[in-house]
């Protein structure tokens, strides 16, 4: 099992970033491809981004590419996401997710089925 644990989130007002943590505990090894994913109010979870073990390979949503950015920290088992130029419609809780499996195609993660690991979420306003 894998535990993740988000924080970073708050509120802030249109234009500002903000930065995301994200610790995995338990069987880290677990934890081989990364992501995050949103869910604002009255709308499905949706698909962020995610990044690889390695931290090489990452994958954004078309919303917040060139304004999000995923990471791995000198422990693999920390990932972030900076956020920048935020906007209203960016407010959201910010879901941590992991899997197991090798990295795959863009296609896959935009789905929630492809994490088997599920942190609390965060919550991120963006006021205008």
């Amino acid at each position: 099992q894998v535990q993740l644990v988000e924080s970073g989130g708050g509120l802030v007002q249109a234009g500002a970033s903000l930065r995301l943590s994200c610790a995995a505990s338990g069987r880290t090894i677990s934890a081989n491809v990364m992501g995050w994913y949103r869910q604002a109010p009255g709308k499905e979870r949706e698909f962020v981004a995610a990044i690889s073990w390695s931290g090489v390979d990452t994958y954004y949503a078309d919303s917040v590419t060139g304004r999000f950015t995923i990471s791995r920290g000198n422990v693999k088992s920390t990932v972030y996401l900076q956020m920048n130029s935020l906007k209203p419609e960016d407010t959201a809780v910010y879901y941590c997710a992991a899997d197991s499996a090798g990295w795959g195609q863009r296609s896959r993660y935009t789905s929630t089925s492809s994490m088997s690991y599920w942190g609390k979420g965060t919550l991120v306003t963006v006021s205008s």
